[in-house]
């Protein structure tokens, strides 16, 4: 084998990110909430930038080197991101870092300039607006682990159960179960557990913990014990239809699962209008006791954009919301400070670099408002039959061509689209709802599945309970209608929308 070395000449072109790029793209992907807690981060780390008052007369110095930077933009070559031409969005990113730079600074300056600025602030008694900011930031909700010691602390119980108790809620799940089994449960018990004290201390935090339901091995075991409470505490209980309902989970949950209202009224001796109504009453019990103390699946979504309609024009148009994102602003007396040439070198410096994090920020935040004002805008002209008819007028809207359309690549739509909502005549919607494949009807219209979806809700509503439609019924039903899909796609389609099978959607007379 020879080895040797030479020089070679080859032309390429290649794509590099720099980090102020991949930042950028980052913002246009965060979702308002974390675009929130992005900026109260550089509120906090950066003195250069402030929240601006209402009605400020304040120069917007950002704002101003927008403008330059656009000026400067006009006859520069365009950044050809995937051989198309259509690299805009990342030509105005990769702009940014030729203005700003890609260095970053650590928060603590080696001559203290930071904190002797902050300092000088406090001293003169003015108020820090980011503080004020992040003071009122909502407190996280306390954990159901968390929760349910400072419940079982208030137990009147030995030491042995005690400790025993705090190790069984570890186990406990977000729906408020033990799910492991009783053998995984005494193996990792404390050393000398026995299986009595096991069980015991199990009961005990069953009859202790509220809500009701809580420690429970299954569901099963979970309605009884709701159940079981309500006839304890509730002087008005009705004990009669309590006993039934909870022979109905005792002994026929699977029945009532399968809907075999026949099977359960003959086995209890009851008619079935009775069974019905009690299996309704059986809603009024939580299934999953632990998501009333805390539910991490719950939250709060704050819409991107509004959309309203314009009946003067018969338009619909579209506004953002910016959510609580606060108004930001660069510093006057920062500025003028860095302008000062007689100030300290390494104060200019440090001063320096804060700003132009600020202006790339501010930049940054506006870029992440014009795509994602552009690419709803589209959607909304696109997508107009959704906001009269509902899902039924849904229609295909790939992403290329929602790319093509504006003249960005398609990865700028995709994080564009990521984690936004709209809020519309018809209630707050993701906005990636609007972009889907689809099918023709028979006819040639094109049909977005979510439509296809909604219509066979439609078919499957109307049906006759008593004879409910199979799932090669619904696709015959669907044929009828111009759409012709396999029966897969209903079975799919139907554990899509939460909808039975036909035995469990039979309703009995």
């Amino acid at each position: 084998m020879r080895i040797d070395t030479g020089q070679h000449m080859r032309m390429g072109q290649h794509m590099k990110l720099a980090p102020r790029m991949i930042q950028s793209m980052e913002i246009l992907q965060m979702p308002t909430a974390a675009l929130e807690e992005r900026i109260e981060q550089e509120l906090a780390s950066n003195p250069t930038l402030e929240l601006a008052e209402p009605g400020s007369d304040d120069v917007d110095l950002a704002g101003e080197a927008r403008q330059r930077d656009r000026d400067d933009r006009e006859n520069q070559r365009e950044l050809d991101v995937d051989g198309n031409g259509s690299g805009e969005d990342f030509e105005r990113l990769s702009n940014l870092t030729e203005q700003y730079g890609d260095s970053y600074i650590d928060n603590t300056f080696e001559g203290g300039g930071d904190a002797a600025l902050r300092r000088a602030r406090k001293n003169a008694g003015e108020r820090d607006g980011k503080l004020d900011a992040m003071a009122n930031t909502a407190a996280r909700t306390a954990s159901l682990y968390d929760q349910l010691l400072d419940q079982w602390r208030l137990a009147e119980v030995d030491d042995t159960t005690d400790a025993l108790g705090r190790h069984l809620i570890g186990f406990l799940d977000s729906d408020g179960y033990l799910r492991p089994g009783d053998d995984a449960l005494l193996e990792d018990a404390p050393p000398g557990t026995t299986r009595e004290q096991l069980d015991a201390v199990i009961d005990r935090l069953q009859r202790f913990l509220e809500p009701p339901g809580l420690a429970a091995r299954d569901l099963r075991e979970c309605i009884l014990l709701q159940i079981d409470a309500k006839l304890a505490n509730d002087p008005d209980a009705d004990a009669q239809t309590l006993a039934i309902e909870r022979r109905l989970v005792d002994e026929h949950l699977k029945d009532i699962e399968a809907n075999r209202y026949p099977k359960i009224a003959k086995a209890l001796g009851l008619e079935i209008e009775q069974v019905q109504h009690a299996v309704r009453r059986l809603r009024q019990f939580h299934p999953h006791p632990g998501k009333l103390l805390a539910d991490d699946g719950v939250r709060t979504i704050t819409p991107d954009a509004v959309i309203d309609y314009d009946e003067e024009t018969d338009t619909y148009t579209a506004s953002l919301t910016h959510g609580r994102l606060p108004s930001l602003q660069i510093s006057p007396g920062y500025e003028d400070m860095y302008k000062d040439r007689d100030a300290d070198k390494q104060t200019r410096e440090f001063i320096g670099t804060h700003l132009r994090n600020a202006r790339w920020l501010l930049d940054a935040i506006e870029q992440r408002h014009n795509t994602l004002l552009r690419v709803i805008g589209v959607v909304v002209e696109a997508q107009r039959d959704w906001f009269e008819q509902g899902d039924a007028g849904l229609k295909p809207l790939p992403m290329t061509t929602v790319a093509d359309q504006l003249g960005i690549h398609v990865a700028t739509v995709s994080r564009a689209v990521s984690e936004k909502y709209l809020q519309t005549p018809r209630g707050i919607v993701a906005l990636r709802k609007f972009f889907s494949g689809g099918t023709e009807t028979e006819e040639g219209d094109a049909m977005s599945w979510t439509a296809v979806q909604a219509k066979l809700k439609e078919v499957i509503d109307a049906e006759d309970k008593s004879k409910p439609l199979s799932d090669d019924a619904l696709v015959e039903e669907m044929k009828k209608q111009g759409i012709e899909i396999a029966r897969r796609t209903v079975a799919k389609y139907r554990g899509q929308l939460n909808i039975p099978t036909a035995r469990q959607r039979k309703q009995y007379t």
